[in-house]
């Protein structure tokens, strides 16, 4: 196992009083004893629900090369043999981490931000450019305050890509974020009323994620979605921040990175890209229309890294959607199968509208029925009511057999919904379980989708707990 930092260079690094004798090596950072592995640091980070200081004991315990502790903190510690390095402010010591990383990274950088789809961007930037060379890619959606310092803090210092996610739910949350990531590439997926309860509009948001190329490096590029009604105002954003490079990808004719065709296929779909004149076809292993244009800009985003986009293309023809974000499952039904679309980590209307496209596109069994369980997008503000019986016009376009509500906010899409639609509401997600779990049946697909915390991933996890996947089939010798 190779290190991550010297223990010279990570104390100097990030600042701070030694106490005992710095270790030879430190080989990974964490801030949760859960995952630590021996020869970590641990930064005991006080955050809004647990503080890192409680864990001290158990981070030595874990085997962790070195403590990273507040000043403020240390009289209460006890006896601790594991070497400290004492800080004034523990978070802001795993920054200065990661701004070292960032300041001696070989990588090209590439952040991404957008109202949806940011980490399926990240997701597949990770496959498709470890086709051609090493990747470190922040965990799950590691995108806030500290979660992007700590995947900076984490970039090996000979990778040759590094992909950040960079989130937000309010103005100025990014602003800090792509200062210290300060990309190479920044890309924004889309814009879309996701935290519009945050917002008094659209526009904000747009302003809100444009943040992203204040931290662009010097001789970087911005890469715009050219579909996204907003594109002119993101690209106006970048352009003011000093951004040299502005380069768009979609369907539109003035796309630098533009869809010229596409098929899509209930499991799969394929397309055909034009990049600096020369037409690329392309298989993507996670189908839906909304994935393509993530696809996109992954392949601009390798293109712009000077990555052999041929390459790149070919990591996602068998890439398939993370938990949560569109991950299939075989239902076992005593009479045959059914299949399980998992869009249950979060909902906005324009991920929601996508998802129900999603639906809409798979193809069912014998006899099946295409059922979608939606719940409630939440941080919407008082637009809320608006949007969730807005989704009625995307119900009817789906044509599903079935349609199962769940979470006060999606009352409106009931009321909304027309009565040629089979639908029913529940309040709760333990309500609507049992239901759920007795009406699939072989053949159906059936798809989740809500925001994460209305709790529909424990329907996802109850319908594998009841169906558990089929054993896969022993290959022949």
């Amino acid at each position: 196992m190779s290190a991550l930092w010297t223990g010279e260079e990570f104390a100097a690094a990030v600042g701070g009083r030694p106490v005992g004798s710095m270790p030879a090596n430190v080989y990974g950072i964490s801030i949760d004893t859960r995952s630590l592995k021996a020869g970590d640091a641990f930064f005991a980070i006080t955050g809004d629900r647990t503080d890192g200081h409680n864990f001290l004991t158990a981070a030595a315990a874990a085997g962790a090369s070195l403590l990273v502790v507040a000043e403020g903190r240390l009289a209460a510690m006890g006896r601790i043999a594991t070497p400290m390095l004492v800080v004034p402010d523990v978070l802001r010591a795993l920054e200065k981490a990661g701004e070292a990383a960032r300041a001696r990274a070989k990588a090209k950088v590439i952040a991404v931000t957008g109202s949806a789809g940011k980490t399926t961007t990240k997701e597949a930037l990770r496959r498709a450019l470890g086709t051609v060379g090493t990747v470190h890619a922040a965990d799950k959606s590691f995108n806030n305050h500290w979660g992007v310092p700590l995947t900076l803090s984490r970039l090996p210092e000979d990778s040759d890509y590094a992909v950040f996610e960079i989130g937000m739910n309010h103005a100025g949350e990014i602003r800090p974020l792509t200062k210290l990531v300060k990309p190479d590439i920044a890309i924004i997926t889309l814009i879309a009323p996701a935290h519009l309860g945050h917002f008094d509009n659209l526009e904000q948001i747009a302003d809100a994620k444009a943040e992203i190329f204040e931290g662009v490096s010097e001789d970087g590029a911005a890469l715009l979605n050219r579909d996204d009604p907003h594109y002119e105002r993101l690209a106006t954003a970048a352009t003011v921040a000093g951004v040299k490079h502005i380069r768009s990808f979609g369907e539109h004719a003035k796309a630098d990175y533009r869809l010229m065709g596409y098929t899509l296929e209930g499991d799969h779909s394929t397309a055909s890209i034009m990049i600096d004149g020369d037409e690329i076809g392309f298989r993507v292993g996670a189908p839906g229309r909304h994935i393509l244009q993530n696809a996109l800009a992954v392949l601009g985003a390798a293109h712009l890294a000077g990555a052999d986009v041929l390459r790149a293309a070919e990591g996602l023809a068998d890439w398939s959607a993370e938990r949560g974000r569109g991950q299939r499952h075989v239902l076992r039904l005593p009479d045959g199968n059914a299949t399980l679309i998992d869009e249950s980590y979060n909902a906005n209307p324009a991920s929601m509208q996508a998802a129900l496209a999603l639906l809409a596109a798979s193809k069912t069994g014998k006899d099946g029925r295409r059922v979608a369980v939606l719940g409630d997008m939440l941080e919407l503000g008082a637009h809320s009511t608006n949007f969730h019986a807005g989704l009625s016009e995307a119900l009817v376009a789906t044509k599903p057999d079935l349609v199962l509500l769940v979470g006060p906010e999606m009352r409106a899409l009931k009321d909304a919904a027309p009565k040629s639609i089979a639908v029913t509401h529940r309040d709760t997600v333990d309500e609507l379980q049992p239901l759920l779990l007795d009406l699939v049946k072989a053949g159906d697909v059936v798809m989740v989708k809500s925001s994460n915390g209305i709790g529909s991933s424990r329907l996802v996890d109850a319908l594998i707990q009841k169906y558990p996947e089929p054993e896969p089939q022993a290959k022949r010798a």
